[in-house]
Formats: structure tokens, C-alpha cells, sequence
């Protein structure tokens, strides 16, 4: 049987080391930010205008936009619509592990998945950034944690109608600084091999 995980994070508590583990324990494709790189190259956006609206909301997204008109739509709603289809097609492969981009909610029909939501103390997740980053200062490292999330939180609201970290729309949510990274992953693993 195939196995979709997804794994959605608060930034830094650690879900991309969780889910290169968890896709290298079970021997499943990992995907993360490429997904976005391989949505501009398949629909011809141009990677840095990718990068720059990546988890980012329209900021005058109009009432009188068609929301069926594809070629009108500003890049951001582009980007979703490419990125959605591509989730997609990996979801339809299986055996894969896909790191945020809310694909618990592009594959909640999806049968045979696993939603997982990582979240950390605001002190771990601090802690474990400064080890990423050492030669930032911690207040710069703390106002990105602050603002990574407050745009993940909107970018879901907005395209997925969710609130990102309700546990509705997660099978299960796993504290890293309580349980830790190890038993995450193994807790993961053990589900997924059910």
C-alpha cells in the first residue's frame, strides 16, 4: 500500500530534520521547497518572482478579479493553483513525505495519508535555530520565528480556508522540544508502517 505523509511545521521545531528522517527510515521520497521550484519551472514563472511570493498573501487581491481567469490572477494566485497540481501528482506516486505547502488540505481526500502538525516551545524553537544560524543575533532569529509563522498562518487562511496548528486538520500533532526529534520520527514511522 502506498503511504502519503505530510508534515506541517511552526518554523524551527524542527520538521525538516523529522521528515528527511522519517522519508530516509521508510525509504519514501522527500519533498519540500523544490516543490515550488518544479511548479515555476512547469508553468514558466520566473524562480525569483517564486521565491519572493512563497507563503505570502495577494496584498490587494480584488473583489473584481475573475477567479476563474488563470492568466489575470496575480503570480501568488498562479503559484498556488501550479503548486496544488503538483502536490497532487506526487500524492497520486505515494511513498512520499511532503514538508508544508498545506498538503494536508490539497490531499485530505486523499486516502492512505498521514497529517502530521510539529510544534515546539517558543525557548526550543529559539535554541534550535541559533544552532542553524550562529552568527545571527538571537532577536533578528526570534522576529523571523514570529514572522515566518504569522505568514503561515495567513497564507493558509487564505488559500485553504484552515487555521494552521488546529488540530481538525492533522491525524496527529507532535511537540519536538517535549518528545524530541528521535521519537517524532519514530513515532511517525511507527504510524505510517500500520
Amino acid at each position: 500500500m502506498k503511504r502519503i505523509i505530510t508534515i506541517s511545521r511552526e518554523f524551527g521545531a524542527g520538521g525538516s530534520a523529522i521528515g528527511t528522517q522519517v522519508a530516509k527510515r521508510l525509504g519514501y521520497e522527500f519533498y519540500d521547497k523544490a516543490i515550488i521550484l518544479r511548479a515555476a519551472k512547469e508553468s514558466n514563472i520566473d524562480v525569483e518572482s517564486i521565491l519572493k511570493w512563497d507563503e505570502k498573501v495577494p496584498v490587494n487581491f480584488g473583489f473584481a478579479q475573475s477567479l476563474f481567469d488563470f492568466y489575470n490572477k496575480p503570480l501568488n494566485e498562479k503559484l498556488f493553483e501550479v503548486q496544488r497540481e503538483v502536490i497532487r501528482r506526487i500524492g497520486e506516486k505515494g511513498n512520499c513525505v511532503i514538508l508544508g505547502r498545506n498538503a494536508n488540505t490539497i490531499l485530505k481526500e486523499f486516502d492512505n495519508c498521514l497529517h502530521v502538525f510539529i510544534h515546539a516551545t517558543p525557548y526550543w524553537r529559539l535554541e534550535h535555530m541559533k544552532e542553524k544560524m550562529p552568527d545571527t543575533p538571537e532577536s533578528k532569529i526570534s522576529d523571523e520565528i514570529r514572522a515566518i509563522d504569522k505568514a503561515r498562518k495567513k497564507y493558509c487562511t487564505y488559500y485553504t480556508n484552515t487555521e494552521f496548528g488546529m488540530s481538525e486538520y492533522y491525524d496527529i500533532s507532535l511537540s519536538s522540544s517535549t518528545l524530541g526529534i528521535e521519537t517524532c520520527v519514530d513515532t511517525i514511522c511507527s504510524l505510517a508502517e500500520k
